[in-house]
Order: structure tokens, then C-alpha cells, then sequence
């Protein structure tokens, strides 16, 4: 095979691996409410399958460049789609919410590795003048995930069952397995430094407590179960602390945050994606659920969103040139969260040209929002922190769609409870997740950042992804 090829192929392979693990997040949404009705459970108690894939990830991501240095990457990331795939198996065989929730978190240990390996694999193999060009070819394959997945869901759903929303995975990861043995590089074992354990597990233990304290109380007992569970997740986050300071090599360096505009930019990341990710799980179920739609139907509803962001990424470097980092994330961060609230206004009487162009503004904005997030949080970083500022900036992401998912969800049953009406929970858990993404409005103001400051950095948002 000529060194070409070989590059092409190492560039299918990890396209291949980015886009499965893109379409799983995505997928699932448009066939939640048939899943709850095979499995006999209410719909809105199905989002643990949402959560428990991108909590699981949001873990495990940090842990892939030690396992890839100390096992070696074509091993690790061969294992990575081994266990994406039997995770799917077990997804489609699942009989009950437990044993489906149980198999995503299996699914998730393999997708957590499959983009930051596939990455690390590109970034050893590839020279540094095409490195950038690589990274953007594979960058692709992420955005195909959301535009085809909610369709494709919708469509298996009707069509067959829901079952092959977990099957599609398995030709494609059988092809990955092959190519990965036939063509990706042999990269060897290094001396990698000691992984923090310690570390890790805090962070996870945060993680997973205050995902479980969002879940909207409905009687007294469940307020405390949720406020010990919150109070367990701020003292692992503060345990972390003496933690980093104590380790020579921790997960993740304190001196991150030295960097005023990466803790700005991860605070309102968070804040800002808490909303924006609540509007992929809540709007199938609502369209759905209170609309009538077909899963077809609804999967079709979210093409607008997903295309309107793909076109949307080409104006991001030009407003940012123009209006600076600060202006532009508190425009488009209204924008988003209006968008967000005005969902509440959908229902059956409602045209569905407006109900198409609500959803196309969301996900213009949507799309523009996170690439100046992403760019805005990590620009600042020193090379050395880069990689570590990075992990802990995917960690977050992840942690706010399963907060997003969790939150969302849990207003739509309370509120649903307190008023007798499934409609109107819908409404005003729209309202209460856009009011949150327009509080991230006043973390961005806090932006270390000069309007009008150089196109170079405006440069830096063309590549970033989700």
C-alpha cells in the first residue's frame, strides 16, 4: 500500500469511527417514545438512555491518551469499536429500561475512545502541514451524526422497529474492526505517566452525583435525596482540589484556570449548553407525543436544525472579526435562548412553516454558538495545557447533555404533575431551559476580551467542532 493510501485509509477509519459515535448521541431521541412503549414504561422515564451514554463518556474520555500510551493506539482504539459494537448488541436485545439503560453504559465505554483516540491515531501518523486538513476531513463525518440521525431513528422506527437504531452499528463497526487490523499503524507502547486514579474517580463521583440530584423533586423525601446528592458532588468537586495540588501529575492542572477566559468560557459552556440540549431530547417527544407525529415525521422536523447549522459555520470567522468574541457570544447567546422559550409556543395550530424556521434559527445559532464557545475557552491555552484543557472541556460538554437531558425532562414531569397537563409542562419546561441558556448571557460578559481584536483569532473558530 502506497503511503497515500494508507493515509486515506487511516482518515476513513477514524471519519468511520467519529461518525458512529456522533449518530448514537443523536439517534435515540426520535425513537425514545416507541422504545417506552415496548418496553412498557412512560416515555419521559426513558432518559437515562440519553444520559447514561454521554455521562459514561464524559468519565471515560480523559483516560483514553494514557490507555493509548500505555497499551498503544491500534489496540486501544480496535477495543474501542469491539466494545461500541457488543454495546449495541446488547441495546438491541435489551427487555427492560434497566438492561437498556446497563448496555448504553457499555456502548459509551467504547464511544468515549473512539474520537480522542482516532484523533491521537491522526495526530501520530499524519505530518504537521496536513494535520489541519486531516482533522477537518474526520470533523465531517461528527456533523453527518446529527443531520442523519434523528431521520434515520425516525425511519428504522417506522419502518422495522427500534432495534436497528443499535443494529446499523454493527456492519459498520465489523468494517472498522477489519480496516483497524488491515491499515491503521502499529503505533507501539510508550512509558506513560502514572494515570490519576484518584483524580478520576472524584470527578466522576461529581459528575454522577449531581446528574442524579437534577432530577426534578416531587415529594419531600425526593428534595433531600436531591440536595445530599448535590451536596456530595460539590464537596468531590472540592476534594479535587487539595487532590491536584498534592500530585505531581493530576488529571487535570489547576493552573488551567489561570487562564481567565478557558474558566469563564467552561463555566458558561455548562450554563449555556444545559438549555441547548435539552431542545434534541424534549422537541421528538413533544412532536410526538402532544403533535401527533410520526417518528418519520419528527426525525424529518430536525433536518432544519441540523442543515441550518452546517451552513451556518461559514459566518462565524466573519462576525467574529467584526464584533469580537464578548459581543458576538452575547448576541447569538439571547438569540439561542429566545429560540429556545419560544418552542413553548408550538402546538397543533401552529404552521408548520413557522414550527421549520423556529427550528432553523435555533440551529444556525446552536451551531455558531458552540464553535465560538469552543474556540473562545481554549485559545488562551499554552501549548503544554492544551491537551489537558481540552479533555476537561469535553468532560464538560458531555456532562451538560446529560444534564440538559436530565433537567429537561424532569420540568416536563413536574410541572406535568402540578398542572394535570402534559402540554403545559412542555411549555413551560421550554421557558425554564431557555431562561437558563440566557443566563450564560452574563457569564460571557465576564470575557477577557477586546471587540474588533485580530482576524486571527476569529481563524481559530473554523475549526471548531461541536
Amino acid at each position: 500500500m502506497t503511503k497515500d493510501s494508507a493515509h486515506s485509509a487511516l482518515l476513513w477509519i477514524v471519519a468511520a469511527g467519529f461518525f458512529m459515535q456522533s449518530l448514537d448521541t443523536t439517534i435515540v431521541n426520535t425513537a425514545l417514545p416507541s422504545i417506552a412503549h415496548s418496553l412498557h414504561v412512560a416515555p419521559l422515564a426513558t432518559q437515562p438512555v440519553v444520559v447514561a451514554y454521554t455521562l459514561t463518556m464524559a468519565m471515560l474520555t480523559p483516560a483514553s491518551g494514557w490507555l493509548a500510551d500505555r497499551f498503544g493506539t491500534r489496540r486501544v482504539y480496535f477495543a474501542a469499536i469491539l466494545v461500541f459494537v457488543l454495546g449495541s448488541l446488547c441495546c438491541a436485545s435489551a427487555h427492560t429500561l434497566g438492561q437498556l439503560v446497563m448496555a448504553r453504559v457499555l456502548q459509551g465505554i467504547g464511544g468515549s475512545m473512539l474520537l480522542p483516540i482516532g484523533r491521537l491515531a491522526v495526530l501520530r501518523s499524519v505530518t504537521g502541514e496536513q494535520y489541519v486538513s486531516a482533522l477537518a476531513f474526520v470533523a465531517v463525518a461528527g456533523q453527518l451524526g446529527p443531520i442523519a440521525g434523528p431521520t434515520l431513528g425516525g425511519w428504522f422506527v417506522q419502518a422495522m422497529t427500534w432495534h436497528w437504531i443499535f443494529l446499523i452499528n454493527v456492519p459498520i463497526g465489523a468494517v472498522g474492526l477489519y480496516a483497524v487490523q488491515r491499515y491503521l499503524p502499529a503505533h507501539g507502547e510508550t512509558q506513560a505517566p502514572p494515570f490519576d486514579f484518584v483524580g478520576c474517580g472524584l470527578l466522576s463521583l461529581c459528575m454522577i452525583a449531581l446528574s442524579l440530584a437534577v432530577e426534578a423533586p416531587v415529594d419531600s423525601h425526593r428534595t433531600a435525596w436531591a440536595s445530599g446528592l448535590f451536596v456530595l458532588g460539590v464537596a468531590s468537586a472540592l476534594a479535587y482540589i487539595p487532590h491536584a495540588r498534592r500530585r505531581r501529575n493530576p488529571l487535570f492542572k489547576l493552573s488551567l484556570f489561570s487562564e481567565p477566559n478557558f474558566s469563564v468560557g467552561l463555566i458558561g459552556n455548562l450554563v449555556c449548553r444545559i438549555g441547548s440540549s435539552a431542545v434534541p431530547f424534549l422537541v421528538p417527544l413533544l412532536l410526538q407525543l402532544q403533535l401527533g407525529y410520526s417518528p418519520l415525521h419528527s426525525g424529518l422536523m430536525m433536518l432544519p436544525a441540523a442543515l441550518a447549522g452546517t451552513v451556518s459555520k461559514r459566518w462565524i470567522a466573519p462576525l467574529i472579526r467584526r464584533y469580537g468574541y464578548d459581543l458576538f457570544l452575547l448576541v447569538n447567546t439571547l438569540i439561542v435562548g429566545l429560540t429556545i422559550v419560544s418552542f413553548a409556543l408550538i402546538s397543533s395550530s401552529t404552521p408548520l412553516v413557522v414550527e421549520i424556521v423556529i427550528l432553523g434559527i435555533f440551529g444556525a445559532a446552536n451551531s455558531m454558538q458552540f464553535a465560538a464557545m469552543n474556540s473562545v475557552t481554549l485559545k488562551g491555552l499554552s501549548h503544554e495545557d492544551a491537551g489537558s484543557g481540552n479533555s476537561l472541556f469535553s468532560m464538560v460538554q458531555m456532562l451538560a447533555i446529560g444534564l440538559g437531558v436530565s433537567i429537561g425532562g424532569g420540568l416536563v414531569k413536574l410541572f406535568s404533575v402540578e398542572w394535570g397537563s402534559a402540554a403545559l409542562g412542555f411549555r413551560l419546561s421550554f421557558v425554564c431551559v431557555g431562561v437558563v441558556t440566557l443566563a450564560s448571557a452574563w457569564v460571557f460578559r465576564q470575557l477577557d476580551e477586546a471587540p474588533g481584536a485580530g482576524a486571527a483569532r476569529a481563524q481559530a473558530t473554523q475549526g471548531a467542532g461541536r
